[in-house]
């Protein structure tokens, strides 16, 4: 029967083939990684995990748009498209433009103002068109054609969770040496560093199709 095929996916081996994916995908470096190193030099380990909160939160957004077939809209309208695109690059520009360029005070860093690592996490990753794409084409893969809605539903947050402990796990290795990351000489390097990183995946945003 079909219901009992899409249970056994989902208890079965294609159950752990999307876990494996989704964690070998989370632990690729991105714009993800560059942004929390840099809230966390910048707001210690509450700057950290608010900034993965943001992050998740626009991940959860295109799962489920993604999920529930409202992002292959996105895909349809070129002028969407490409109007998320560009700000998503201007976003990457201008944050890594103010870690590369900006000046770095020798004192203590100031303790960021409430969110703002929670904005710069949602932010970079709502305004990643790949991201929505990589929805479409990574989710489906893992679910029979004709499957109720609710099964894609169900692979988008175990995506997201995934996802989720992932970046947890980074944070908790963060902790561990965010006492020498936030010294003054080591906090400018690694903020030009991440600036720099940042600006590159912006350049390299703008620059593929």
């Amino acid at each position: 029967m079909p219901g009992g095929r899409i249970i056994h996916a989902m208890t079965g081996s294609g159950l752990l083939a999307f876990l494996v994916a989704s964690l070998v995908l989370a632990m690729v470096p991105g714009v993800g990684t560059a942004m929390l190193v840099r809230q966390s030099i910048r707001g210690g380990r509450r700057g950290a995990l608010t900034t993965v909160a943001g992050m998740e939160s626009a991940v959860a957004f295109w799962a489920a748009a993604a999920a529930l077939g409202l992002s292959v809209l996105l895909l349809a309208s070129e002028v969407a498209y490409q109007t998320l695109r560009v700000a998503g690059v201007l976003y990457l520009l201008w944050v890594g433009g103010k870690a590369l360029f900006g000046r770095h005070k020798s004192a203590d860093p100031e303790v960021p103002v409430s969110g703002s690592g929670y904005r710069a996490g949602l932010l970079v990753n709502l305004a990643n068109p790949k991201l929505a794409v990589f929805a479409i084409s990574f989710l489906p893969q893992f679910v029979e054609p004709g499957a109720p809605r609710w099964v894609l539903v169900a692979f988008a947050g175990l995506w997201v969770l995934v996802d989720t402990v992932w970046y947890l796990l980074i944070v908790a290795l963060l902790g561990y040496v965010l006492g020498w990351l936030r010294k003054a000489k080591v906090r400018a390097r690694i903020e030009r560093l991440s600036g720099a990183v940042l600006i590159g995946l912006g350049i390299k945003l703008a620059i593929e199709s």
